[in-house]
């Protein structure tokens, strides 16, 4: 999907027109728009697909006639019943006359995008511009990983008495969530000193690029904070299944025990063999009742001083 913008002092226009000053729009394109506007702009095929690869890192590129950023934003896959946290990557492309963003998904951090450029005309803060991009992605970052955050939690809450493999299967995707966030997380810090690195950069600007890279900083610790709280948990929810087992089947061989001595004593005392005067009284079955009573009590007794009932 194409949509192409006009930025203007205090507003952006829709358009179908390439203007001056514009903004390019591509969400998920096709093979037709991805060629389109590599010829119309003079922009690498190649360059465009990067954008589109799920598993391209955050770089900066600089050709003759552009410049290219990939920075990693955020987004929560609701397809199916379990939310998943994934990341994917975003390119703006840096031109003489404008810019184009490339995205597989739809993001709100467009609509950070619409507020920067209705208060700066994009081409004069076009190095501030990428700064102001990867601050608006550390955002979106922190809100996720609170979300993540509330998961835990939640988890933690029920984890004592829950054994269910669901529970498990969610805090390996939280993990595995958290893995993704921290790779894009250090790519886009990457991005950042980059271009500290290629200097110019105004007092204002330098400011706002060691704000965000504070931001970052503080993202990435919680990330591996929050790794670290799953592992232990991940640890605790186990030794609890753990126990959980061992209880049940110390539990079931109790039991075992305790309803197999009545039937060991009625098996003795039924078999085809002479007992006497035992065998003979009217009162014997109510005896082997009462004996197969008194032991089961006596093991009974035993086995909760052992704590194993």
């Amino acid at each position: 999907m194409k949509k192409i913008y006009q930025m203007k002092k205090n507003e952006i226009i829709k358009t179908t027109k390439i203007l001056n000053n514009y903004w390019i729009d591509l969400t998920n394109p096709n093979d037709s728009e991805i060629k389109s506007m590599s010829k119309r702009l003079e922009i690498e095929e190649s360059d465009i697909l990067k954008t589109l690869d799920k598993s391209e890192l955050p770089h900066m590129e600089t050709e003759e006639k552009y410049v290219l950023f990939i920075i990693n934003i955020p987004y929560i896959n609701n397809e199916t019943k379990k939310k998943k946290y994934r990341t994917h990557p975003f390119g703006l492309f840096l031109l003489e006359k404008g810019i184009l963003t490339v995205s597989l998904k739809d993001h709100a951090i467009k609509n950070a995008i619409k507020s920067y450029i209705s208060k700066n005309i994009i081409m004069e803060h076009q190095k501030s511009f990428p700064i102001y991009l990867t601050g608006k992605s550390t955002e979106y970052f922190m809100k996720c990983l609170n979300e993540i955050q509330k998961d835990i939690l939640k988890m933690e809450k029920t984890l004592i008495h829950s054994t269910s493999n669901n529970d498990l299967e969610r805090m390996l995707e939280l993990k595995k969530s958290l893995l993704y966030f921290t790779t894009s997380l250090q790519g886009n810090k990457t991005i950042l000193e980059k271009i500290e690195n290629m200097g110019n950069l105004t007092p204002e600007e330098l400011d706002l690029l060691k704000d965000i890279q504070i931001e970052i900083r503080q993202a990435i610790e919680m990330t591996n904070i929050y790794r670290e709280i799953l592992e232990n948990t991940m640890d605790t929810y186990n030794s609890i299944i753990s126990n959980n087992l061992n209880d049940t089947m110390k539990f079931l061989t109790s039991i075992t025990l305790v309803i197999s001595i009545p039937t060991m004593i009625s098996s003795f005392l039924g078999m085809n063999v002479f007992f006497g005067d035992f065998g003979t009284n009217p009162n014997s079955f109510i005896l082997v009742i009462l004996l197969a009573i008194l032991v089961t009590i006596i093991l009974i007794i035993i086995l909760k001083k052992k704590n194993l009932l």
